[in-house]
């Protein structure tokens, strides 16, 4: 099993890179094609600008958002002893220094981790996952979100929504421009007309690859930090049983598209993904891998 898991956790690694340098590719393609059909090179640099900018305010800030978006609330050590020495003892065992806790009131049981660098790190946890799973279940998930944060999964998936984002924006901007007019309307109409097809096909089709490409990283996050995870706890059966009970388990109250990459599993369709039957379509647009494959992957079925 845990040459298996070492094994996996290595391919992830390798594909993870591959997938964001593909990411980046994308990336300048935007800026290429908008540089093409308004025959300004500025508009390249200014997005180059707004990224940097954009990246800043999420590296410095993406933890806070996310967890008032989810509406967690500090948990200090004397309110919860018993979850603070779980937490302690993985991260001892991890080499990492303890994040900070937080606890979201929600029935569901769910959890996910925050932070750009695992000094600045931060776990959060549902209340029903800490009343629904039992000791191993709960070292298992937390040992998950530790992953994550020994990988900075927090902080590629924060750089890599941010760019998501933009670009969707600045594609939605000037798609819109390009049909209903602006500055340098007569120069777009004297272009190669191919080319400007292929540069206009490229902003239209850029923030849907470009989201692709985000769930496509998140996935593989997923799957390393399930192995990392087992590989911590030395026990990949505890989370393989937090899957199982999680995979029947509600949407979360405060769920938002923006954070639900981060979490521990699906926070809107958990049920979607027990089932062994996803088509390869489905998969492409979920945030996570299917729950039973993680499940066969932990049990080196």
């Amino acid at each position: 099993m845990a040459q298996t898991l070492y094994s996996h956790r290595d391919s992830n690694v390798r594909k993870t890179w591959l997938l964001f340098f593909v990411f980046l590719i994308v990336v300048m393609g935007v800026g290429w094609a908008l540089s093409y059909a308004y025959n300004d090179q500025s508009i390249l640099y200014i997005a180059v600008v707004l990224s940097v900018g954009m990246n800043l305010v999420a590296y410095w800030k993406s933890d806070s958002i996310a967890l008032t978006l989810s509406h967690a609330k500090f948990v200090e050590h004397d309110q919860n002893k018993d979850l603070y020495h779980i937490v302690e003892n993985l991260c001892i065992t991890a080499g990492l220094p303890t994040p900070k806790i937080y606890v979201i009131n929600d029935p569901s049981p769910n959890a996910f981790a925050t932070g750009r660098n695992p000094n600045h790190a931060t776990i959060a946890l549902t209340t029903g996952l800490l009343e629904r799973l039992d000791r191993s279940e709960l070292e298992g998930v937390i040992a998950h979100e530790l992953s994550h944060v020994r990988n900075y999964d927090t902080l590629l998936q924060t750089v890599v929504v941010v760019l998501v984002g933009l670009i969707s924006i600045i594609a939605d901007f000037f798609t819109r421009s390009m049909w209903f007019g602006g500055k340098n309307s007569d120069d777009r109409g004297g272009k190669n007309p191919v080319m400007l097809a292929i540069s206009i096909a490229a902003i239209v089709i850029a923030p849907i690859a470009a989201t692709l490409i985000q769930l496509a990283i998140s996935r593989k996050r997923e799957f390393l930090a399930d192995a990392s995870g087992a590989l911590l706890t030395r026990y990949p059966e505890g989370l393989a049983g937090a899957l199982e009970k999680i995979s029947s388990a509600q949407p979360i109250k405060y769920a938002h598209n923006a954070t639900a990459h981060l979490f521990f599993a699906n926070p809107f369709k958990a049920d979607a993904q027990k089932s062994n039957k996803v088509s390869f379509v489905a998969k492409l647009f979920m945030t996570h891998p299917p729950i039973q494959e993680r499940i066969k992957m932990l049990r080196n079925q």
